[in-house]
């Protein structure tokens, strides 16, 4: 070992507590005159070499621990600027901050001195690049200071912060892919970790960690780039290189990434290694999205150059072929296992406009936190990839959601455009989102979705229309007989028009006064409570939720409902008109906390027309039973 601020190796050990490169140029040498020597003397030399130089291990990292840590204390640091060369940069301790990122997560303060980082600073990438003392490692670059800061300062997670989370990784989890969580679309900012504060408006952050992304429209990153931002990511233009054979072979120092969107669109995002222990990766030194367990494919990471900037400088990095499965996602590193990568979601989009079509094939993570929004992400770059696409337009969407053991989900609507700052497939985008988050976070099984299909049509011309108003051909009628019911409907900067729509009067129904409700599909489902509270304390299960979301009502479809007033309950996905006063007492809500729930109008007649645009309102008439 070097005695403490000796100059150290210039290149990181292949193994944590390995070889450095001064025992690997002297093996060399002593390799160099043994070739020299005659061949009968050469194997007794050899066996007698086996048991004179130890045999260094990546399962025994040489640490050097926190305690021993003081200000001044000169070491290195490994990372790469360019290419995958791993260069040094020097060290000089600053001191050590305690509990600086919470109870016992202390934090040591450093100044980084070399060629590179003179001119760069502390970059978006450089989380997880290793810090030696005395040839043992001490912990991994994580955090900087501000914005605009002139001196590389930068705060490092001692190791065995880092190391804490193999406890984690022995406790028995649940399902890796966490809790369900409710859709993260505009996810608020405090839902992430507090800056800490170091005075004069001066913090001590997380180093971003770049996403790089290809095949990405620009108008895609602008509406989802924010909220890429908030889990503390840095959004880059990158690429994907072919897969190498030694994509497995990292030592410290090196770049991994965490590909969260594969295929037509790729979403990478990237740390460096710190340490290598067994076939376990350990990198960032902070968390990437403090998700706990996960399952999400690691990739290796190539840079290929370093951006230089006052306000942030990154790596510009490519990733590489698939190395395995970042596993834990924690407060102090992030932990990947070589080998195997997770199984992720297909995501199939497919767009017609009237000259051209196209298909767009993704790959995305699985996870309850992510997943939503990275199927919105790809679905809206599907939409406005498509060279014949124009804004203007109304989509039109025919698609479904494929669950291993369960019927699909159907996925049917239309999407106008509107007069609001944002790109007209956004909407369709969110909706889908909204959907997938429903099934894929619902609160009874972990679902296994197999595919998510979406087909999207674009058609010409703004196609919506208000209802503007209604009446029927007669006040009276009896049960069996026919009315017509007169929609007067204006669209979008056109003529006014009248849709007629036939209604049959039930033989049950009952006489008296009944309402006629005319109606846009949203109206109708508001009105009949299909839907439950957050917690869908109606519902027991998955098929349930499924069946319940497939009878949403289509709103390029205008409505005619019949209402009587007498009791509906709703039991599980069932609909029970016209119940009884003796079924109301046993299965009332109130009797039977969240297995019923009451309504005091029943549909006893509905027709629907297809519109082909968009229709909103709803008009309420009365009709007389004789």
């Amino acid at each position: 070992m070097t005695r403490q601020g000796a100059p150290a190796p210039s290149l990181p050990p292949n193994h944590i507590g390995g070889t450095s490169d001064l025992l690997r140029a002297a093996a060399h040498a002593i390799m160099k005159s043994l070739m020299r020597l005659r061949p009968s003397l050469l194997l007794p030399c050899l066996l007698a070499l086996c048991f004179a130089v130890p045999v260094f291990g990546a399962d025994n990292p040489v640490i050097f621990p926190l305690s021993d840590v003081h200000t001044g204390m000169k070491g290195v640091a490994y990372t790469i600027f360019t290419g995958d060369q791993v260069e040094k940069m020097d060290v000089t301790v600053l001191g050590v901050l305690k509990n600086a990122m919470g109870p016992k997560q202390d934090v040591i303060l450093v100044e980084l001195a070399g060629a590179d980082v003179a001119k760069t600073g502390v970059v978006a990438g450089m989380s997880g690049s290793p810090v030696y003392f005395d040839g043992k490692l001490a912990g991994a670059i994580s955090l900087k200071i501000g914005t605009f800061t002139k001196d590389a300062i930068a705060g490092v997670t001692p190791i065995q912060n880092m190391l804490d989370v193999q406890k984690a990784m022995a406790a028995p989890s649940g399902n890796s892919n966490g809790t369900p969580a409710a859709s993260p679309v505009g996810l608020p900012s405090e839902a992430f970790p507090e800056k800490v504060a170091l005075g004069g408006g001066k913090f001590l952050v997380p180093i971003e960690t770049p996403l790089v992304f290809s095949g990405v429209m620009p108008q895609t990153l602008a509406l989802f780039g924010s909220q890429l931002q908030a889990f503390g990511m840095s959004t880059m233009a990158g690429g994907t290189t072919a897969a190498r054979p030694d994509d497995a072979q990292l030592k410290p120092g090196d770049m991994v990434g965490m590909e969260l969107v594969s295929g037509d669109l790729a979403l990478n995002a990237g740390c460096s290694v710190t340490a290598i222990i067994g076939n376990e990766v350990f990198v960032c030194g902070h968390p990437l999205f403090g998700f706990g367990s996960v399952a999400l494919p690691m990739t290796r990471g190539h840079v290929v150059t370093t951006l230089a900037s006052s306000l942030e400088s990154t790596k510009i990095m490519n990733s590489g072929g698939p190395i395995g499965t970042i596993t834990e996602d924690r407060a102090t590193a992030v932990v990947g296992r070589l080998g195997a990568s997770p199984k992720t979601l297909p995501v199939e989009v497919n767009v017609t406009t009237p000259t051209e079509r196209r298909h767009f094939h993704f790959n995305v993570v699985q996870n309850p936190k992510l997943t939503p929004l990275l199927v919105a992400l790809s679905a809206f770059n599907g939409i406005v990839s498509n060279t014949a696409y124009t804004e203007g337009t109304t989509l039109e969407l025919n698609g479904q959601i494929d669950l291993a053991g369960h019927p699909p989900v159907q996925l049917r609507d239309m999407y106008p455009p509107t007069d609001a700052s944002v790109p007209d497939g956004y909407q369709l985008a969110i909706a889908v989102a909204s959907s997938f988050a429903r099934i894929y976070t619902n609160p009874y099984e972990q679902p296994k979705i197999e595919k998510v299909t979406l087909n999207v049509t674009s058609r010409p011309d703004n196609r919506w229309a208000a209802i503007d108003g209604a009446w029927s051909n007669k006040s009276e009628a009896q049960p069996g007989e026919t009315i017509r019911i007169k929609v007067l409907l204006r669209p979008y900067r056109g003529s006014p028009f009248i849709q007629e729509v036939p209604l049959t009067i039930p033989a049950q129904a009952a006489r008296g006064n009944l309402q006629i409700l005319v109606s846009d599909a949203s109206s109708l489902d508001r009105m009949r409570e299909l839907f439950p509270g957050a917690g869908g304390e109606r519902l027991q299960s998955l098929d349930e939720l499924i069946r319940v979301i497939n009878r949403e009502r289509q709103n390029d479809h205008l409505y005619v409902t019949l209402l009587q007033n007498s009791p509906t309950l709703l039991v599980e996905d069932k609909e029970l008109p016209n119940v009884p006063a003796s079924a109301v007492n046993v299965l009332d809500q109130h009797r039977v906390p969240g297995g019923a729930q009451m309504l005091f109008q029943s549909v006893i007649g509905e027709h629907s027309v297809g519109m082909s645009q968009v229709i909103t309102g709803q008009q309420y008439l009365s009709i007389t039973i004789k």
